[in-house]
């Protein structure tokens, strides 16, 4: 992305991953029939949210951490002609590891 983006507070960006196009058995999907992805890869992680003491809340993820998120989870926008996707880290279901 050439215009960088600056999550607030616990929020984070991340670049959706593609459905697959094939199923298992070798069906090619059309694009109506693929399922929405719910996978992707963090671009960019916010400060943390602020606590009533006045601290930031440690975020668990950081730019390049592959994750999974709910179906309908966060806002989708448009930045230099790339779809990007911002979530609160609540929004998050899990981090992929290994």
């Amino acid at each position: 992305m050439a215009t960088s983006i600056r999550p607030l507070d616990d929020r984070i960006v991340i670049k959706e991953i593609e459905a697959e196009e094939k199923t298992s058995g070798g069906i090619v999907l059309p694009d109506t029939a693929r399922e929405k992805p719910q996978r992707g890869r963090v671009v960019a992680v916010g400060p943390g949210k602020l606590l009533d003491n006045g601290n930031r809340a440690e975020i668990g993820l950081k730019e390049g951490d592959e994750v999974l998120f709910g179906k309908y989870a966060g806002t989708e926008i448009k930045v230099d002609g790339e779809e990007i996707k911002i979530l609160r880290e609540s929004d998050v279901l899990a981090k992929i590891v290994g």
